[in-house]
């Protein structure tokens, strides 16, 4: 026997062809030896990959060497009588199967080995399947749902997807025909190797289970006749375990070999690998509604006798919080000021609504010396300064109380717009409130005004998302202040919840499905007992906003 020469590995496709057990030689299309297996090696002395196949097998380069287009010759024979054949491969390369003259069985292993690469790259297709079909879902029921039906009968008679437990509670997905999910109370160490198969530990061989061990809970109902063998295998997940599969087989059948418990510890990879995405995206939808739940602004109602409602939409339709926001500190006890808080955040999208809940949150905290405007603007504008951002923001401060059958106001802004104010008689007030946005220089200055709301009167803070609204015949035209105010001018009488609805509407329809920037608007109103709105103010609610 000759001394078998060591091969330069460059890639991994040389480990594979390495432990093929036949002699075989892969070149590329330019007869660059790319890989070989040991026994290429031993009977062809100086062959080593890198090499051309000119240097270590003259005889096999000229069959090698075809016309252009050409596919290779059926058989090369050398001068000994070792004959190769040849297998196309991908990219113009060829792997050459040599089988030495007069050795029994040679022709019976050649077939052998073919067969053993088809099984593995129909393995290998599936197992791409399964990968593209498992990870298009991001629902973890679903993807447990996919991992069975695609195990059986590709791999088993029955599967069973377990997920990590809880406490004694087992949660799983079962098939042998149709899907079934389950919730049980059982303990997983009364199957061999299930408990350590949750915990992410290597998988016991399937020889090692007793078929008739296994309890009634595990075997899917449409599964008919008795377990021949069992296959229990971990589903490896991102750090964490991802549950566990369980194979069953008919006793009929032959029982899992070496290569097919392999084969379903690589399905179990991937299906692993998608269950466990699957839920650590739910995890992360789940903490993104409760944090997104705490951004976004609250139902508003009466407030010991003064109306107050809110309306709010971000400048995306996908998304749900933005930089617009508004807030209601209600008062103590009736005759007591409550708070009503409107701003605008620099920026949209969630950073700007990182922002918001940090102002908000400054604002809960500060609403108790709400009977000083100013001390609280300059106090929020202290601990906007002292953040690790770049943005700022506009505010309006209100603060309502009943006052026998009218409300009075305290109004304060910083740098926002100024709010508008309808009286009975259907006629607009700016008020005269004017002040420094918060969040840019270390001392800022506000005014404030105050004024009075008789019953039906209303008083609208809104931020620039309402007046800079682009549309019209052209899309390209703002709503405009003036626009606005002859809006809010027909609302006169009108509840506190409609003038927010029409002014959203008006600003709905102005835009329609063009882009914009989020949009808050709050109206406060003294409740107008035991009247009804004119006519002519509900016909107003039903049309649209002329251009």
């Amino acid at each position: 026997m000759r001394e078998e020469v060591p091969a330069v590995v460059e890639s991994g496709l040389d480990d594979v062809w390495t432990s093929v057990p036949h002699p075989v030689i892969v070149t590329d299309a330019d007869g660059v030896i790319r890989s070989a297996s040991r026994k290429a090696r031993a009977a062809l002395p100086g062959l080593r990959t890198g090499r051309h196949l000119s240097e270590c097998a003259p005889w096999l380069w000229d069959t090698h060497t075809r016309p252009s287009g050409a596919a290779p010759a059926p058989t090369a024979t050398g001068p000994d009588g070792c004959t190769a054949q040849p297998t196309p491969l991908p990219h113009g390369e060829v792997a050459w199967w040599l089988i030495a003259p007069g050795r029994p069985g040679t022709t019976r292993e050649l077939r052998a080995a073919r067969r053993e690469l088809s099984r593995e790259r129909e393995r290998a297709n599936f197992l791409d399947e399964v990968s593209a079909v498992l990870m298009a879902s991001l629902n973890a029921d679903r993807c447990m749902e996919s991992i069975v039906r695609i195990a059986v009968p590709r791999l088993a008679d029955a599967a069973v997807v377990i997920a990590p437990p809880t406490g004694q509670r087992l949660e799983m997905v079962c098939a042998a025909g149709v899907v079934e999910h389950r919730r049980i109370e059982a303990d997983p160490a009364t199957i061999a190797g299930l408990a350590e198969a949750l915990r992410g530990f290597p998988p016991v061989p399937s020889r090692w289970i007793d078929p008739n061990s296994l309890p009634e809970w595990l075997i899917p109902t449409d599964f008919t006749g008795t377990v021949g063998s069992v296959v229990v295998t971990p589903l490896p997940g991102h750090g964490v375990p991802a549950g566990a599969l369980v194979l069953l087989r008919h006793s009929v059948k032959s029982a899992f070999d070496d290569g097919e418990e392999v084969f379903a510890r690589l399905f179990a990879a991937r299906a692993g690998a998608a269950l466990s995405a699957a839920r650590l995206y739910a995890e992360q939808a789940a903490i993104t509604r409760t944090l997104m739940d705490e951004l976004l602004p609250p139902q508003l109602a009466h407030q010991h006798g003064v109306e107050i409602a809110g309306g709010y939409r971000a400048a995306e339709d996908h998304q749900t919080v933005g930089g617009d926001f508004y807030d209601v500190h209600p008062a103590t006890a009736p005759g007591d000021e409550t708070l009503v808080v409107l701003g605008d955040v620099c920026g949209k999208g969630l950073d700007a609504a990182v922002l918001t809940g940090k102002i908000r949150n400054t604002l809960q905290a500060l609403a108790p010396l709400a009977g000083d405007h100013g001390h609280v603007l300059s106090l929020l504008n202290r601990a906007l300064l002292s953040a690790a951002h770049t943005r700022f923001a506009t505010l309006v401060l209100a603060s309502a109380a009943r006052r026998d059958d009218h409300v009075t106001l305290r109004l304060t802004s910083a740098g926002h717009l100024a709010p508008l104010i309808v009286r009975r008689d259907g006629s607009v007030e700016e008020t005269g409130t004017r002040g420094m946005l918060v969040g840019v220089v270390p001392e800022i200055h506000a005014t404030t005004c105050e004024t009075m709301l008789q019953p039906g009167e209303t008083c609208l803070l809104y931020t620039d998302g309402v007046t800079e609204a682009r549309g019209g015949p052209l899309g390209d035209e703002l709503f405009g202040e003036a626009r606005l105010a002859a809006a809010v001018s027909e609302c006169a009488g009108l509840p506190a919840e409609a003038v927010v609805e029409r002014i959203m509407m008006l600003t709905a329809e102005w835009i329609r499905q063009r882009g914009h920037d989020d949009v808050a608007v709050v109206a406060i109103t003294a409740p107008r007992r035991g009247r009804r709105a004119p006519d002519s103010v509900k016909s107003s609610l039903q049309g649209g906003v002329s251009s």
